[in-house]
């Protein structure tokens, strides 16, 4: 700041791009990594950050870690670790209060050692499947389990991104990064305190939601809403393809499957696949457009099908209910724009959304993240399918154990990366990344699933909001904050600032992501520190802690991703949320103060 208390020009740019960065997060208009780039472009033009080292976040430890544990993940799930929690789990949940107590427990001592998003979308099959099993209101079980995946991202230095960016940040502030397990002691408190609110008493302030409890109920698959049509000796759509059939009747329909006069049936048909005279069409549409084609396409009304009569899981074709994730290529996409049919091979059913199936017709319904869509498609490649369109399987994975070594092995892997970084024999980034090569190496996954498994949005986002960040403390933007926040807290001690910064940091997470907060907030940190004239370790782990307590808002990707499943609306997360960050500042500063102290 000059003299005179004015700001210098290039904090007033870093302020402004800033503050459009923050609502342009907030506003999930336009996808973060865009967003994130376009600001460090701003301030790259404006000669605020050095060309030079514009992009060099791009090597910081924090983002190779974070790019390593994502393929490490994906490696301890095809080694069938989940899947066997999974058939477990299955077993042994009989009850409301047990199913949810396992699976808030379990997912949040998986987020401790994997990306907390992808602990997230292992377990939710598991508890869409014991919803149903159950017969409980899966809005019960989905946010608990979201919740405890944010909670399990406390508890050591790769739970989650914002801890490896706290400690890269104490590095190069005060010559050291955080250690695997320092975060463990105040985070492992914080998160059992939070299980237990959740399981005791937080899920009474969860709305019930109808959700995803049966596949059928939440799609209405009734009588009529498929029909089988058959092709006359008039019918205009003899020697057609399937992919004329829009075209000569302005509809929008789905073929599900064909059966010749020689009762030979082909399950969803190509596009290219010629109508013959005498030919039976399993047709999925809207009445009015099935209406519209049996006039114009001169068919006859067989009879119409529930689902469990309509041969959908016939032969190698099955049905598939999937959630659309938030970097999902479909995002803003509609069916047409995405040729689902002709360019992946898969016919979309049906879509729902926040738990009610949408009436819209399929073609002009825009995907959001948290849809849930039901598909329709070959067993060998829908697997694959939903990879490409960036969609999570939800009750139909099926849960298959690989052999037991297996298992021992990559816990084998992954435990040896965790040991040599615990014991300091080597920095996190290279013994996660050593672990990630060795598992491709051994078979656990290709190198084509590594780079799947790479989320490429959220490593671009961070490579470049952590340049971002390093302009604010460049310019004195974070001196400039911290000693406004200092001002404000006036005559309050140390404590209380403490607890300031806590929730000053809580409410900006749940407006943006959890990683930019941590970005933004942990620079502010160090300075309240000195002003103070007190350890830096104390304000750093209250950022590690409260970037996590994301749980007012879907905006966090976990959240999201239970949206749909779960059925809740965007007002429903604050309700068990607020507590329980109540909870996080009641127990997080005590625990801060014994572990860190000032």
């Amino acid at each position: 700041m000059k003299e005179g208390g004015y700001m210098t020009f290039q904090q007033i740019v870093v302020f402004l791009t800033l503050g459009v960065t923050l609502f342009l997060l907030a506003a999930g208009k336009f996808r973060y990594d865009l967003v994130s780039v376009s600001a460090l472009a701003v301030l790259t033009v404006f000669g605020i950050m050095p060309s030079d080292q514009a992009f060099a976040g791009f090597g910081n430890p924090a983002v190779i870690t974070v790019a390593a544990i994502l393929v490490i993940s994906e490696g301890l799930m095809n080694a069938g670790i989940v899947d066997s929690i999974a058939n477990y789990l299955i077993k042994i949940c009989n009850s409301r209060t047990k199913t949810m107590l396992y699976l808030t427990t379990i997912v949040t001592i998986l987020s401790a050692f994997m990306n907390n998003v992808g602990a997230l979308a292992l377990m939710l099959p598991v508890a869409i499947k014991l919803a149903r099993k159950n017969r409980i209101a899966p809005s019960f079980l989905l946010m608990p389990l979201s919740f405890g995946s944010l909670l399990g991202g406390q508890l050591s230095l790769i739970g989650t991104p914002p801890n490896m960016i706290v400690s890269t940040i104490r590095n190069t502030a005060l010559g050291a990064p955080y250690r695997m397990f320092d975060f463990t002691l105040v985070g492992l408190g914080v998160a059992a305190a939070g299980v237990a609110f959740i399981v005791l008493v937080g899920w009474r302030f969860i709305p019930y939601r109808k959700g995803t409890s049966t596949q059928e109920d939440m799609f209405e698959i009734k009588e009529g809403y498929f029909t089988e049509l058959y092709v006359t000796d008039e019918s205009p759509l003899i020697g057609k393809k399937i992919s004329d059939i829009s075209l000569l009747s302005d509809t929008f329909v789905t073929i599900v499957c064909i059966e010749d006069d020689k009762c030979q049936r082909s399950h969803a048909p190509h596009y290219d696949h010629i109508i013959h005279r005498g030919d039976i069409l399993l047709v999925q549409a809207t009445q009015q457009d099935m209406r519209k084609l049996i006039t114009e396409g001169k068919l006859l009304l067989v009879g119409s099908k529930i689902s469990g009569e309509s041969s959908l899981k016939s032969g190698d074709v099955t049905l598939a209910e999937a959630v659309v994730s938030v970097n999902s290529p479909m995002v803003k996409q509609t069916v047409q724009s995405l040729n689902l049919r002709y360019r992946y091979g898969v016919n979309l059913i049906a879509v729902a959304r926040q738990g009610e199936r949408l009436r819209d017709r399929l073609r002009s319904i825009r995907f959001k993240p948290g849809d849930i869509l039901l598909l329709q498609g070959h067993e060998g490649v829908i697997s694959e399918t939903l990879q490409s369109l960036g969609c999570l399987p939800l009750a139909e994975r099926d849960f298959n154990i690989p052999r037991e070594p297996k298992i021992w092995q990559a816990l084998g892997i992954f435990g040896s990366a965790i040991a040599l970084t615990t014991f300091g024999l080597m920095p996190v980034h290279i013994s996660f990344t050593l672990a990630a090569i060795v598992m491709i190496l051994t078979n656990m996954l290709t190198l084509k699933e590594a780079y799947s498994a790479m989320d490429f949005p959220i490593l671009i986002f961070l490579g470049t909001m952590i340049q971002v960040g390093k302009a604010l403390e460049l310019t004195g933007g974070s001196e400039l904050v911290a000693n406004q926040l200092l001002k404000v807290s006036g005559s309050l001690n140390p404590v209380l600032t403490l607890a300031l910064l806590m929730i000053a940091t809580m409410a900006l997470s749940n407006i943006i992501n959890t990683a930019a907060s941590a970005v933004l907030m942990a620079p502010i940190a160090l300075n309240i520190a000195a002003g103070l004239g007190v350890s830096a370790d104390p304000f750093l782990m209250a950022v590690v802690v409260s970037a996590s307590f994301a749980f007012l808002t879907p905006i966090h990707q976990s959240n999201i991703l239970v949206m749909g499943p779960g059925g809740y609306h965007f007002g429903d997360y604050w309700k068990m949320g607020l507590p329980l960050q109540f909870i996080g500042l009641i127990v997080g500063i005590p625990l801060l103060l014994l572990f860190w102290p000032m």
